[in-house]
């Protein structure tokens, strides 16, 4: 049995073996030279001019709309034009039968003729009347009573003439005509089908194509910005060009007709915080018709010292905020917050943060820290290309 002593002696034996042994290891290690610093690639900021624009959302609107109602009561006759065709102002549409109203138009006439029959012998009574009064050869009542009758014959040829305007009127609003040129939609009614006088129903809709409204929405706040930057020189006005605007379809194609921006509206939306914007197109071949969804580029004005950064410089803080890294003119990187108008493309235009002829770090920039020296070489692009075009292919393979 080994003793208490001798189990001690074999255990700081050991314990010496091993700790030479460690030694020599780390002894043995090579000691490599100190890093130097970090390469990262830059790009110098250099501000450009820069048409600015806003693309809105909207929906087409004839330029003029027309519902067709009867003014008169009646059946309908005739119905004088084809369902989707074009028709012109003053055109016949329909036909409400006119029997009823040419009656009325000629018991209209006669009455006012037999009115007017009645004036000459109240007028000549009433002459008669005057002499004979003025030599007392009649009473004064009877002279008064010749008055009053020459006067209501009078009253009632004017009245019978109003009932013979009227009559005529209504004769005239029996054929139902359009009041503007344009492309006519469906109708409500049929032949025989009765209709009223200034009913609810529209018995058609003409809408006028040629121009067409474009009416958009922009945040009211947006358009408080534009204002400023207009204000304090940040964008500078297009001019006459300032009102052209483009205009994308349904399909995403590009409307070949600039329109022009006519009015902003002078009344904010209180539930959405939002101005209308009218636009005109000019429509020759009626490609906009009313309701369709379309997406409006209106121009802004010119920046003349934008700032373009593309985006994949651009990261992100965890509460969201942009940043990018800045080398300075003592070699050494800076985290700097910006701030970020707009994407246009795939960069970003930048607001604040960053200045002209700053170097901003493309690409080493998950390497860098406050402080930290660094050897900074121009960025180039196209040799970057091959590398984001080989990365799926390494992903997908092997």
């Amino acid at each position: 049995m080994i003793s208490i002593r001798k189990w001690s002696l074999i255990s700081m034996s050991i314990c010496l073996a091993l700790g030479c042994l460690f030694a020599s290891g780390c002894k043995s290690k090579p000691v490599g030279p100190p890093m130097g610093p970090v390469q990262v690639s830059v790009l110098k900021l250099q501000p450009q001019p820069l048409q600015l624009s806003t693309e809105l959302p909207g929906r087409t609107t004839a330029y003029l709309t027309a519902e067709i109602r009867p003014q008169v009561n009646g059946i309908i006759q005739k119905r004088l034009f084809q369902e989707g065709a074009m028709v012109h102002a003053g055109q016949v549409l329909y036909q409400i039968d006119p029997a009823m109203y040419q009656a009325s138009l000629a018991q209209a006439k006669a009455n006012l003729a037999s009115a007017e029959a009645n004036l000459p012998s109240l007028q000549a009574k009433t002459d008669r009347y005057r002499d004979l009064s003025a030599i007392h050869a009649v009473g004064q009542q009877d002279y008064d009573d010749a008055i009053a009758a020459l006067k209501q014959a009078q009253a009632t040829v004017e009245s019978d003439k109003a009932a013979v305007e009227s009559a005529r009127i209504n004769l005239a609003y029996t054929p139902i005509t359009s009041p503007i040129t344009g492309r006519i939609g469906k109708s409500s009614v049929t032949v025989g089908g009765l209709v009223s006088s200034y009913q609810t129903t529209v018995l058609a809709t003409v809408q006028q194509l040629e121009p067409v409204y474009v009416d958009v929405v922009q945040a009211n706040a947006d358009l408080l910005r534009l204002r400023a930057r207009l204000e304090n020189g940040q964008l500078k006005s297009s001019g006459a060009d300032g009102n052209k605007v483009k205009l994308y379809l349904e399909d995403g194609s590009l409307y070949p007709i600039e329109g022009k921006l006519e009015f902003r509206d002078v009344t904010v939306d209180t539930t959405t915080g939002s101005v209308t914007v009218r636009i005109t197109f000019a429509n020759p071949k009626q490609v906009l018709l009313p309701g369709m969804y379309v997406r409006a580029v209106v121009e802004e004005g010119m920046r003349p010292d934008s700032l373009l950064l593309p985006q994949q410089a651009v990261s992100r803080d965890p509460k969201g905020l942009p940043f990018v890294w800045v080398i300075g003119a003592d070699g050494k990187a800076d985290r700097r917050m910006i701030e970020v108008d707009r994407a246009i493309g795939n960069q970003w235009l930048v607001s604040k943060g960053v200045s002209a002829s700053e170097q901003v770090v493309m690409e080493g920039g998950d390497r860098l820290k406050v402080g930290m020296q660094v050897q900074a070489v121009p960025y180039k692009a196209d040799a970057a290309a091959p590398e984001i075009a080989m990365a799926p292919q390494a992903a997908s393979g092997k």
